[in-house]
């Protein structure tokens, strides 16, 4: 009687059986969800008549998803979200508007990743949320002055600092507010 070994799976196999992995799926999942609600926030964004003191301004209040991916789950799904954002920003908005998307996000995030690892426990999510949003918004114009070759966009930098602080602000109190409820998700990827 001749008996088959099982046969252990190839490199490329355990790759593939890793989708499967629940804890995978899970993650996936989680991230998708995640970026659900970052939609729901900028449509609501959209329709709230805040108003503004200059054009182009806004509270960015789907960067409190991306806020608490970068604080309580993996650092790449933080990275996936800010893309995600882009993507969505590409199919509604355009190539242009998704570059500077792009740049404010991933620059928000790399800075307050940066300030975490430095400052570790010592810093608050108030600061770290200010951090986030004034490298959002230099980002941004960092990104429209090397589309438009211009650096009179540079100008515009002040108010810029001033309204990411204040978004900054704006975005920390209202992950903070809905942090108990988040907390009780039990949102782990």
């Amino acid at each position: 009687m001749i008996m088959h070994q099982k046969k252990r799976p190839s490199g490329r196999e355990r790759k593939a059986n890793h989708w499967m992995d629940s804890a995978a799926i899970r993650r996936m999942v989680v991230t998708a969800l995640l970026f659900a609600v970052a939609l729901v926030l900028t449509v609501v964004e959209y329709q709230l008549p805040i108003p503004m003191p200059a054009p182009g301004i806004k509270l960015g209040l789907s960067n409190i998803v991306v806020m608490y991916s970068l604080f309580f789950l993996k650092k790449r799904d933080a990275f996936t979200l800010a893309v995600l954002k882009s993507f969505f920003v590409f199919l509604t908005q355009g190539a242009v508007a998704a570059f500077l998307s792009l740049c404010g996000g991933l620059l928000s995030l790399v800075m307050m990743l940066l300030c975490m690892a430095i400052f570790q426990n010592r810093i608050s999510y108030l600061m770290i949320s200010i951090v986030g949003a004034i490298f959002h918004n230099t980002g941004q114009i960092a990104a429209a002055s090397l589309l438009y070759t211009n650096l009179v966009m540079w100008s515009y930098f002040p108010v810029l600092l001033v309204s990411g602080v204040i978004a900054g602000m704006a975005t920390s109190t209202l992950l903070r507010i809905t942090l108990p409820a988040l907390k009780r998700l039990n949102l782990k990827s």
